[in-house]
């Protein structure tokens, strides 16, 4: 006879497969969805520059496969890759594929050949607080989401260097952000995205998320904006009812009000579209990448907190990370820079045994 706890943690389990996560859970363990996203985000203020580093671990109709990507800012170096290997961990954050990825809450490594290589380690690393939801906030436990988007790491201070092409980078000292997204389908149709650190207060992190969401008939548009003041004290906006964000967001601009009972945030960004990567995003029902996104990694971003009408805290930064993303959009960018659609594809074959 089954015991009424077996029948529990099984039910749990569904439903934690399905995306969703309980108050007070870790969203930052794998949970067995269509894909499973990782990224990192290294600012180095005192140097000018910035670097991504990205693993989408995605489940198609092959078997697990990957999706990486290594990008830096000002070097226009942008590499990104399909393998047929991709493994995210259900009882921790972490991720990896081959040797060509590894990682985890406390490193990165990645080598994608010569010019695309990073080896990072964090210290006084400023996790997401302790709270009954992460950034997506209540969505949290809505079953079988599009998308959830969780900034599990607001700073950091990095150990490590990177390759990008001839250049060796000394990274000691650079800021590090750290977030997960996954869903039951990939991306949305459209979203937006952005992250910034290298404000002259060093503790400080803004990141924002949105998009269209769904889950079966329910369809709706959100942005979550988080912010870490200087003092520790982080700020989630973005619930429709309490907390709404409103977001105009264009290929060169990005404009964020949001809005609580005691808080008032917003946020003014922008980039020149001739200097954005173009980044996949994986189709994991189809078992391929496409382009998907438009990524700056030099954007200008200003944010104002205010409290009650009086400003908190104001901060600039001429390094943030801002992203708009639509299969279409991405696509036609590539067009007009005369690049094959297809450039980032599937992955390798499988070996038969």
């Amino acid at each position: 006879m089954t015991r009424p706890s077996a029948y529990l943690s099984r039910a749990l389990a569904a439903y934690r497969r399905t995306g969703a996560d309980l108050p007070y859970g870790d969203p930052r363990r794998a949970h067995g969805v269509a894909m499973e996203g990782y990224f990192w985000r290294v600012t180095d203020r005192d140097r000018g520059r910035s670097l991504i580093a990205l693993i989408g671990v995605n489940r198609g109709p092959r078997g697990p496969w990957a999706t990486l990507g290594l990008a830096a800012w000002p070097d226009p170096a942008l590499t990104v890759t399909a393998t047929a290997q991709g493994y995210a961990d259900p009882a921790r954050l972490g991720a990896r594929a081959g040797t060509a990825f590894v990682a985890d809450e406390r490193r990165v490594e990645v080598d994608l050949g010569p010019g695309a290589r990073l080896s990072i380690e964090v210290d006084e690393p400023l996790p997401w607080p302790q709270a009954r939801f992460g950034g997506s906030s209540g969505f949290h436990s809505v079953p079988a989401l599009n998308q959830y988007w969780h900034p599990w790491l607001l700073g950091g201070r990095v150990r490590g260097t990177a390759e990008v092409g001839d250049q060796t980078w000394e990274l000691d000292g650079a800021q590090l952000y750290g977030e997960k997204n996954w869903g039951k389908g990939g991306f949305p149709d459209s979203w937006w995205w952005g992250q910034a650190q290298g404000f002259e207060d060093r503790g400080a992190c803004v990141a924002f998320a949105g998009g269209q969401v769904s889950a079966g008939p329910l369809r709706t548009e959100v942005t979550a904006l988080v912010v870490r003041l200087p003092d520790g004290r982080v700020l989630r906006l973005g619930n429709p009812g309490t907390s709404p964000v409103r977001a105009h967001v264009l290929d060169e601009s990005w404009t964020l009000r949001g809005r609580s009972r005691q808080w008032q945030v917003d946020v003014e960004g922008s980039a020149p579209l001739a200097d954005a990567h173009v980044l996949p995003v994986p189709l994991p029902s189809l078992g391929r990448n496409i382009a998907g996104a438009i990524e700056h990694l030099g954007g200008a971003l200003s944010v104002v907190v205010r409290s009650g009408g009086r400003v908190v805290w104001r901060g600039e930064s001429s390094l943030a990370g801002l992203e708009h993303g639509g299969l279409d959009r991405a696509e036609a960018e590539l067009r007009r820079r005369g690049i094959p659609a297809g450039a980032v594809g599937a992955p390798p074959a499988r070996p038969q045994p």
